[in-house]
């Protein structure tokens, strides 16, 4: 049974406790019990302090237990601050630092996640999502973190030195708050935007947010035609110049581009677009082959033409390529598709060869909110207190995970980013001696 059922009927009493020399115990409330949410209140627990978290669904860690197709990636070998986006990449990289790394990778061995690394990636040892999800959550309960569900806040309000937490069941109090409620990506798992609102609400600004690690979409007619086609490539998203270059398996699709290096391209896209620059992705079919030139990919094709007698030039190129890839090519270069390479003219070799070295998609856009598994924009780190999470603006709130200006890579960087903020939200909570 999973054990987060043993949370679902938590006992609502807000009793005063009190420490041994008379003062109150301090009362920690969590919004939000996705990972940096958990992880916030694990960390933060204390013998001085009452951790309580406050989730909206029927249990918390939805969106963790559909990370990687349930496998959750959950960490990255490669943690280094060229994986990340922001708009303040300078504070961003006082945190995205080797101590922390070790920090995190402590923490889920020390809550009982084995980890199995692979090309860096790291995995729960049981490729399931759910042993992860029962790690912090048995950490939790073993803390004594009270976790609230089906509770959906409504408001905060700031009251002298506490704050009053409104929800859809009853009001609760706090002395310090965490807000943990995810961005607006994936909004079937809860992440439907309420931080930003309350962020605002306290004069915080957020950088305009939009869909990141997602599909990018096209008005190129002649994507139709490859739907359902996949490949190992380069791709390189270029405006007046390259911005980012990403290899893997790239999808095509009815209305442009997916896979994970398209996702990893997509990152800065809206907000490029934004700004109106003309947006391109182009591709490479024989980068696996080590070819990136004309000059490479044309004696490459020389050489086959030697050694497959009587062949066409389809039918050299569908030793390479998905014969819809090498069909679409040779259609978008004005090739006839049973010509020998021998009767293509120079000037045809050099424009079948550029574009299956580098074919221009025009980049019009990214699928919607509903598709992204991240965003970009956030809550801005100049309000935020890099080390500690802290507002600048309203002592003892806190903010953590995708509600900051902060998205990484594909590849486990957003979770170990989401672990990382909790992390240092806990230990500056929790940081009296119990």
């Amino acid at each position: 049974m999973p054990i987060y059922q043993k949370y679902s009927k938590i006992n609502l009493i807000s009793n005063i406790f009190l420490l041994k020399d008379g003062d109150k115990m301090e009362k920690i409330i969590i919004i939000g019990g996705g990972v940096s949410g958990i992880v916030s209140g694990i960390s933060s627990k204390k013998s001085n302090n009452e951790v309580t978290i406050l989730e909206k669904n029927n249990h918390p860690l939805k969106k963790l237990l559909i990370t990687g197709n349930g496998k959750c990636n959950y960490f990255n070998k490669e943690f280094k601050i060229a994986h990340y986006y922001s708009n303040n990449c300078d504070e961003l990289s006082k945190i995205i630092t080797k101590e922390n790394k070790n920090k995190i990778l402590k923490f889920t061995t020390d809550i009982g996640i084995i980890p199995k690394i692979k090309n860096g990636y790291y995995y729960p040892a049981s490729n399931q999502a759910y042993s992860v999800y029962n790690a912090l959550l048995k950490e939790a309960q073993v803390k004594k973190v009270k976790i609230i569900n089906d509770t959906i806040v409504t408001d905060i309000i700031k009251k002298q030195n506490q704050f009053i937490i409104k929800t859809n069941h009853r009001e609760f109090i706090a002395d310090k708050i965490v807000i943990s409620t995810g961005s607006k990506a994936y909004p079937k798992t809860g992440s439907t935007g309420d931080g930003y609102t309350f962020a605002q609400k306290f004069s915080h600004n957020i950088n305009a947010v939009y869909p990141a690690l997602v599909q990018l979409t096209t008005c190129d007619k002649f994507i139709k035609e490859l739907s359902g086609v996949r490949s190992e490539v380069e791709v390189t998203l270029t405006s007046d110049k390259i911005i980012k270059k990403e290899t893997g398996e790239i999808q095509f699709t009815d209305y442009g581009l997916s896979g994970i290096c398209i996702y990893n391209l997509s990152i800065p896209v809206n907000q490029l677009l934004s700004q109106k620059k003309h947006l391109k992705v182009k591709i490479n079919f024989f980068h696996d082959f080590k070819i990136n030139t004309i000059k490479e990919l044309i004696n490459e094709l020389d050489k086959q033409n030697q050694n497959l007698k009587n062949r066409t030039i389809t039918e050299i190129l569908e030793g390479y390529l998905n014969y819809k890839i090498v069909n679409t090519i040779l259609k978008i270069s004005q090739i006839k598709p049973n010509i020998s390479w021998t009767n293509i003219s120079q000037d045809k070799k050099n424009t079948l060869a550029k574009n299956l070295i580098s074919l221009s998609v025009n980049i019009t856009g990214t699928k919607d909110f509903n598709n992204s598994q991240s965003c970009i924009g956030g809550i801005s780190l100049k309000d935020i207190n890099i080390t500690t999470l802290e507002s600048k603006k309203i002592k003892n709130m806190y903010f953590t995970g995708e509600l900051l200006d902060v998205c990484g890579d594909c590849g486990g960087y957003n979770l170990g980013f989401a672990i990382l903020s909790g992390l240092l939200v806990g230990e500056a909570i929790g940081d009296k001696n119990d």
